[in-house]
């Protein structure tokens, strides 16, 4: 039923349509067209084409008449005779036949090669209207859409290919084939910058004292407090110390260090007093400016660091099995090109270094002391933004401040009002780090080797002699026409190393 109205509606259009003059057969017909002029008398019977959108159909005009047509395929493409000089060919489905034309006395006049495709006519024109300035073709092939041509950016190839699976009905039947007629090449620069400062106190009072009782009777006491926070005394040789309760082979000044171990303390001072105090401050500047050009689309990456070995197991024979751990400045990123000017960019930034802090000591190793793996003290960053050609982003910051103090002491006397001093130490540290992470993405145009300068541009190796009598390491030279270089400060503070 549907075959027989589709033929009575082209039997309807091709009633009311005149004929069109007669015109020589291209290899390639249009297939918009509804009325194909074709001349047998031009002496090709072959090697002619046509393509049919699928559910339509085109009239043929001829110069000559024709009894019989022959399509191999009628599933494909069915053909109607309605006059001896007009045939109606129409597309059923996709695919590809091919067509005969026989005259009353049996001889082939005409050979059409026909291939139906779905008619992509209106999804062409929906593309040019909603898309401006792009230069898309849309063709068909085997039930797919294949997209070709240029587009201005990523968006709008984007937006064409979601109109064209739209109306193939499946994503999967979408060749996209569209370029960027736009700049692809992204340069990303990253600055990172931390300050970090440390301040670390400790102030502690030991006391040891001895006395002979009775003659031959010693009595010894003595408080030795310990630094819990950051684990020791910064340096045992800061301080005071007053008296001498013992000689010099005891063990830290402690009097029962000699008097436990079977020998005699020579008692000059019946009381000693020891003082340790000690301030440490640090300062910690870290500046890091990775530079990463890529194309649209494409991931790029960054380390400046290194790798440290960590165990992980071992084999059946006993041997230590490690695996290489990354540290250092890392930088991952992809960009897409949006639009003109503006990219979109996923972002993974990592700053990281060893560190004793939560380090790991494996007893039992090779050595006596074990094996230590390291820690790692890692600041990450991973985010999407969208900025211009030439803009910059704070992508990140981070503010912290850590304080910690322990306070140790002989218990009840360490709080007494002023006599508790002597037996109580105090260990203090405080820790301020700040760290940001600024983003700037341009779009680049690749350039001439000229065009570029290396750290290493200039250098040239000192001979023996100006190493040896001048104390340089690298050699002083100037061009023939320029003028002997004269010192001279480049600012208010700093200097040019020529």
């Amino acid at each position: 039923m549907a075959r027989q109205a589709l033929r009575a509606l082209i039997w309807a259009a091709a009633a009311a349509l005149t004929a069109a003059p007669s015109i020589a057969a291209a290899p390639v017909d249009d297939s918009n067209a509804r009325v194909v002029s074709m001349s047998v008398h031009d002496g090709s019977k072959s090697g002619r084409r046509m393509v049919l959108g699928q559910g339509k159909g085109t009239v043929i005009q001829l110069d000559s008449d024709a009894r019989d047509v022959l399509v191999s395929n009628p599933e494909i493409v069915d053909a109607v005779v309605r006059t001896p000089r007009r045939i109606f060919l129409l597309g059923m489905k996709t695919g590809q036949t091919n067509a005969f034309f026989f005259d009353g006395a049996g001889h082939q006049i005409l050979s059409l090669d026909i291939r139906v495709e779905k008619d992509t006519g209106d999804l062409g024109a929906m593309i040019h209207t909603n898309i401006p300035g792009s230069n898309i073709k849309v063709s068909g092939l085997n039930d797919n859409v294949v997209l070709t041509g240029t587009v201005a950016n990523a968006a709008d190839s984007t937006r064409a290919q979601d109109l064209a699976a739209r109306f193939a009905g499946d994503p999967a039947k979408v060749v996209n084939m569209l370029s960027i007629s736009g700049g692809e090449q992204v340069m990303l620069k990253v600055r990172i910058a931390e300050m970090d400062r440390n301040i670390a106190k400790q102030f502690g009072l030991d006391i040891a004292g001895a006395k002979i009782v009775g003659g031959s009777t010693p009595i010894a006491v003595s408080t030795a407090n310990q630094f819990n926070l950051v684990g020791q005394a910064l340096s045992d040789l800061s301080g005071s110390q007053v008296g001498q309760v013992c000689d010099a082979s005891s063990t830290n000044n402690n009097p029962f260090g000699t008097l436990l171990k079977g020998g005699t303390c020579n008692i000059q001072n019946n009381v000693q007093g020891q003082l340790k105090a000690l301030e440490r401050v640090g300062l910690v500047h870290m500046l890091a400016e990775p530079n990463l050009t890529t194309v649209s689309g494409e991931t790029a990456k960054f380390l400046a660091g290194g790798e440290f070995p960590v165990p992980v197991s071992r084999d059946r024979d006993g041997n230590v099995t490690v695996e290489f751990k990354q540290f250092g400045v890392g930088l991952s990123f992809t960009p897409v090109v949006v639009a003109p000017g503006r990219i979109s960019l996923q972002l993974s930034s990592e700053v990281s270094e060893l560190t004793n802090t939560g380090a790991f000591t494996l007893t039992g190793a090779a050595s006596t002391n074990g094996l230590t793996i390291p820690a790692l003290s890692v600041r990450r960053a991973q985010t999407t933004v969208e900025l211009p050609s030439g803009g910059s982003f704070a992508v990140a910051g981070l503010m912290q401040h850590n304080t910690k103090q322990v306070i140790d002491g002989f218990p009840g006397v360490k709080d007494l009002p002023v006599l508790g001093a002597l037996f109580r130490s105090r260990d203090f540290a405080d820790d301020q780090s700040e760290l940001v992470v600024l983003v700037s993405a341009y779009m680049v145009e690749p350039t001439s080797e000229a065009a570029f300068a290396a750290p290493t541009d200039g250098f040239v190796a000192p001979s023996d002699p100006e190493t040896l009598l001048l104390g340089r390491l690298n050699a002083t030279y100037k061009r023939k026409d320029e003028k002997p270089l004269s010192p001279q400060a480049s600012a208010p503070v700093g200097f040019i190393v020529r």
